[in-house]
């Protein structure tokens, strides 16, 4: 197994151990955040329905560092959230750390006006 293999694994173990614990209502819906290589990707989901209620994305702006994309894709789910007067959430990272791209989404986000 090589490296790459092993580190997504433990990603896995990790988001599971935190689904386990955590989950998306009505009230109160799950933001979600995956990372690629190259694109950074935002949901905010309601679990009880299974729906994602916003998302957003930075596939077609491929402009700027990839920190700058993700503050731009925080920013553009929390006005998503807000124009579907969602205001609170419960913030999802994935099994990722919450460094780097991940952490500049959820301070946009915050910023933005979307509590958690």
């Amino acid at each position: 197994m090589n490296n790459s293999e092993y580190t997504h694994i433990k990603r896995k173990r990790r988001h599971a151990r935190v689904r386990a614990k955590i989950s998306g209502t009505p009230e109160r819906p799950r933001l979600t955040v995956f990372r690629s290589n190259k694109n950074i990707y935002a949901q905010i989901i309601d679990d009880t329905t299974g729906t994602t209620l916003a998302e957003a994305n930075d596939q077609k702006d491929t402009k700027g560092s990839k920190v700058d994309r993700a503050k731009a894709v925080g920013k553009a789910v929390a006005e998503a959230a807000q124009a579907k007067n969602i205001t609170t959430v419960v913030f999802d990272r994935s099994g990722y750390l919450y460094t780097g791209r991940v952490k500049f989404l959820a301070e946009a986000a915050r910023a933005a006006g979307l509590n958690f």
